[in-house]
C-alpha cells in the first residue's frame, strides 16, 4: 500500500548542513530510488519546479524580508506569495496527504494549503526550538528570563503541531512529550547512517597528536564553548599532545577561535572529505543538550570513533554508556570522560569497536518504510478527500 500513497514533503530546510536537512534529502532518495510517488516542498536558489523519476521538486526562494535564525536559516516574512504557486503544484501532484517538518515559514505554508485543500497533515519534530529560546536570549536575561521563554516557546509550538493528525519524533522522550502535549498519537522516527561512507580509517601515524573531534553546527544551542573546558582539562592532566578538531559553521565559531588554543577548524565538510576527518578522530566529543538525536554521533559511532556525549537529548539514546561510549551527566563529568578516554587507548579501541558494531543495520529505507507504514494505516481510516485520490483508487479497485 505504501507505494500508492502519494506524499507532499514540506522541508524546513533541505540544501543546508543540519539533521534536519539531511533527513529530508535521505527521504527524497528513498522515494527516488523505491519508485515513491513525492513531491518536495523546500527553499532554493529559484522559484520553480521540475520532475525527477518518481519525485517532483518545488524549490522557493527566500525574500529580502526575512528573520535570520542561525547559519544558512532563515524565516521568510513574505513566504504567503508562493502560495498560488505551491497550491498549483499540489493540484498538479494530487497528494494523498502532507508531511511538514517544523514552524518554519515553509512548514506554516504547507499548515495552510492542507487546510484549504483538505489534505491529510503529517508532522515530524526535529529541533527543541522551545529550548533554542532560552539559550538564545543575551546573557543577562537567561537567567531570569530563560525558563519562561522555554515555556512559552513550548506551548506555541505544541499548539503547532496539533494541527498534525499524527506526529513523528526522534526519541521517546519526545514521543511522550509530544502526546502529552498535542493529544496526536506520536511515533518514533530514529536516523539512519551511511555505514559504506562512513567507516574506520586506516591506523594513524605514531607521532601524529591525539585528535579530540566535534562536528555540527558553531551555536550557543549546541553548548560548543565547553570544548574549551574539554582543552583545559586535558592540559590539566598533563595531556599535551593532542588537537580539538572541529567541522561545522555557525556564530560560536570566532568565540573557539580566540579560546581553544589547540583548534583545527576544518570549516564545513561533505561526503568522503568528511568520513575521512571523522576517521582521523580519536575520541568525539558532542556536548550538545538539545539534540533531539545526533546524525553525527552515529556517523562518528559508524566511523568507530569512540563518543562523548550528555545524558540530556537525543544522543544519550543512541551511545550507551561504558558500551558503545560514554554518557556525562555533567560539564565537569563530559571533561572528565574526555581524559579518561584520552587516557586509555584501550578503552578508546574497545568502545569504537562496539560502536562500528551497533551502527550495523541502522539503514535509511528501514526508517522511511516504518513511516509509509504509519501513513498507510491512517490515511485507510481517514474521511474521504477532496478528490479521487490515488489511495482511494487503489481501495475501490480492491
Amino acid at each position: 500500500m505504501s507505494a500508492a500513497i502519494r506524499l507532499a514533503l514540506f522541508a524546513d530546510s533541505f540544501h543546508e548542513v543540519n539533521g534536519v536537512a539531511l533527513t529530508c534529502r535521505q527521504f527524497e532518495s528513498h522515494a527516488a530510488r523505491n519508485g515513491l510517488p513525492l513531491l518536495g516542498v523546500h527553499s532554493g536558489p529559484a522559484t520553480r519546479a521540475w520532475d525527477e523519476g518518481s519525485v517532483t521538486h518545488c524549490e522557493l526562494t527566500t525574500s529580502k524580508l526575512f528573520l535570520p535564525l542561525d547559519s544558512g536559516l532563515r524565516f521568510d516574512l513574505a513566504f504567503w506569495r508562493h502560495s498560488r504557486f505551491v497550491e498549483d503544484a499540489l493540484r498538479a501532484f494530487r497528494p494523498d496527504a502532507i508531511h511538514i517538518t517544523g514552524p518554519s515559514h515553509i512548514g506554516i505554508l504547507g499548515l495552510l494549503l492542507s487546510r484549504r485543500l483538505r489534505l491529510p497533515l503529517f508532522a515530524s519534530w526535529h529541533t527543541n526550538v522551545h529550548e533554542y529560546a532560552g539559550r538564545r536570549l543575551p546573557p543577562f536575561l537567561r537567567a531570569p528570563l530563560g525558563r519562561a521563554a522555554e515555556r512559552a516557546s513550548l506551548a506555541l509550538t505544541a499548539r503547532f503541531y496539533r494541527f498534525a493528525r499524527a506526529l513523528f519524533a526522534p526519541n521517546m522522550d519526545l514521543v511522550r512529550l509530544l502526546e502529552a502535549r498535542t493529544g496526536r498519537e506520536c511515533h518514533l522516527m530514529t536516523r539512519g547512517v551511511d555505514t559504506q561512507l562512513f567507516r574506520p580509517g586506516q591506523a594513524r601515524s605514531a607521532g601524529a597528536p591525539l585528535s579530540i573531534g566535534y562536528v555540527g553546527r558553531l551555536s550557543v544551542e549546541k553548548n560548543v564553548r565547553l570544548l574549551a573546558s574539554v582543552e583545559k582539562s586535558l592540559s590539566k592532566a598533563g595531556l599535551d599532545q593532542f588537537a580539538i578538531d572541529i567541522a561545522g559553521s555557525g556564530s560560536e565559531r570566532g568565540w573557539l577561535r580566540a579560546n581553544v588554543a589547540r583548534l583545527r577548524d576544518h570549516g564545513t565538510l561533505h561526503g568522503e572529505a568528511l568520513a575521512r576527518l571523522y576517521s582521523q578522530f580519536d575520541i568525539f566529543v558532542f556536548p550538545s543538550e538539545t539534540d533531539t538525536f545526533g546524525n553525527v554521533v552515529q556517523e562518528a559511532m559508524a566511523s568507530g570513533v569512540a563518543c562523548v556525549v550528555m545524558d540530556k537529548g537525543g544522543p544519550a539514546s543512541i551511545v550507551r554508556h561504558g558500551e558503545t561510549g560514554l554518557v556525562a551527566s555533567s560539564p565537569e563529568s563530559f571533561c572528565r570522560a574526555a581524559v579518561e578516554l584520552a587516557s586509555a587507548p584501550w578503552l578508546r579501541r574497545r568502545l569504537g569497536r562496539a560502536a562500528r558494531t551497533a551502527m550495523h543495520g541502522r539503514s535509511w529505507d528501514s526508517v522511511f518504510e516504518e513511516m509509509y507504514r504509519v501513513y498507510g494505516q491512517d490515511l485507510l481510516a481517514s474521511p474521504p478527500l477532496p478528490y479521487a485520490s490515488s489511495l482511494e483508487l487503489e481501495n475501490r479497485a480492491v
